[in-house]
């Protein structure tokens, strides 16, 4: 449980990540296979480059403090929940549980990405002076197939990087569609007991 004080750098270095599938349930974390980027020796590696070198230029990008965001622009959130509608089904992302994100006091800073002023993507992230953490992005469905969510990824892991922190979270590695997240150097997941660097074994479970 989250209470007052405690540090969130603390909480995913133990393999916490924030739970929101039960709305009656606040300022919880669970326990989770996560998995995490070791930002001490990031590089960008060939298959990075190549993400990037495909949306090079192509968006304005601006990082707003959550504080400072209209959470409530009806535009943004009709956008967010069309995403996961047609992206992952209407019963993952609901209207109701987006609100829930929204007002959980996790969220940090949003990262609007426009194309000719309309914006194309968000990220939400939480993030203390040591580490960020990838919660959840939101895209332009005519992009899905064009690996910008990748794109965006690896984006946080190069502002992160920038701004001195030692972790960049991403988020759950269980199913075979979180395998992208392993074209990352210096990639990190959560056995339940230690932080393990061992890729190989990672995408055989």
């Amino acid at each position: 449980e989250l209470e007052k004080g405690d540090n969130l750098f603390e909480i995913y270095q133990k393999g916490f990540l924030p739970y929101s599938a039960n709305l009656d349930v606040k300022n919880i974390f669970y326990m989770a296979r996560s998995a995490r980027i070791d930002l001490k020796n990031f590089a960008l590696n060939s298959e990075n480059r190549r993400i990037l070198k495909r949306f090079d230029g192509k968006f304005e990008k601006e990082i707003i403090p959550f504080s400072k965001f209209n959470k409530k622009d009806e535009n943004f959130v009709s956008f967010c929940a069309e995403y996961f509608a047609v992206r992952h089904g209407k019963k993952v992302m609901p209207r109701e549980r987006l609100l829930f994100l929204l007002n959980s006091g996790l969220i940090s800073d949003i990262a609007i990405y426009k194309d000719d002023g309309i914006p194309k993507a968000y990220v939400f992230l939480v993030s203390d002076q040591e580490m960020s953490h990838f919660w959840f992005s939101f895209y332009d469905i005519s992009l899905v197939y064009q690996s910008l969510g990748m794109y965006l990824m690896v984006d946080a892991a190069k502002v992160a990087f920038d701004a001195d922190k030692k972790y960049l979270y991403l988020g759950t590695v269980y199913a075979e569609k979180a395998l992208y997240k392993t074209n990352f150097d210096n990639l990190e997941y959560w056995t339940g007991h230690q932080w393990s660097g061992n890729t190989k074994k990672l995408k055989s479970r």
